[in-house]
């Protein structure tokens, strides 16, 4: 075999392994949302509803990532039992026609587990509480957070899981 044969099949090699790695590297990317719920009414009892401003953040995530038709819009919900995070959630999910999974806030890791098992490659909303929201982004993305502050509602929790390597984690207020 000439020599240029076997350098050009080595290169061509090399080059269908790079283009698998970068494949599966960035392919199948979970999105992960994670908020804590939006405000509620003060001195509402056990299980408050949203306040007025809460229906309003409530309606904003709804404009953010209820876009069926458009990318980036949210292929799953999860809330708590509770009645704010329910409220919470609610806008969006009527505008994408899903339904959102109860779920127990008691276990940050068990979720993310879950989570990360049921809808790989997917974009999931997490409405989580004061002191279960940093958590729940830590179990996804194995950082360190600080607790959230009593009056903090708008803090959003980017975490992007790739199929291979470590995930990342944006935090912003919304």
């Amino acid at each position: 075999m000439p020599i240029w044969l076997l350098a050009l099949t080595v290169m061509t090699g090399a080059l269908a392994l790079t283009v698998a790695a970068w494949w599966l590297v960035t392919t199948n990317s979970t999105v992960i949302i994670v908020i804590r719920h939006a405000e509620k009414v003060q001195d509402g009892g056990v299980d408050p509803p949203l306040s007025e401003a809460g229906e309003t953040r409530a309606a904003l995530l709804a404009r953010m990532f209820g876009d069926a038709a458009k990318p980036g819009h949210i292929d799953a919900i999860y809330v708590t039992p509770m009645l704010r995070n329910r409220m919470t959630a609610a806008p969006l999910a009527a505008q994408l026609g899903v339904t959102p999974t109860v779920a127990p806030s008691d276990d940050p890791r068990a979720l993310a587990q879950r989570i990360l098992r049921e809808h790989r490659g997917g974009r999931i909303l997490v409405v989580g509480h004061l002191d279960t929201v940093p958590d729940i982004a830590a179990a996804l993305s194995g950082a360190s957070l600080p607790p959230i502050e009593p009056d903090e509602y708008g803090t959003m929790y980017i975490i992007v899981v790739p199929r291979i390597g470590h995930a990342n984690l944006l935090r912003v207020s919304y």
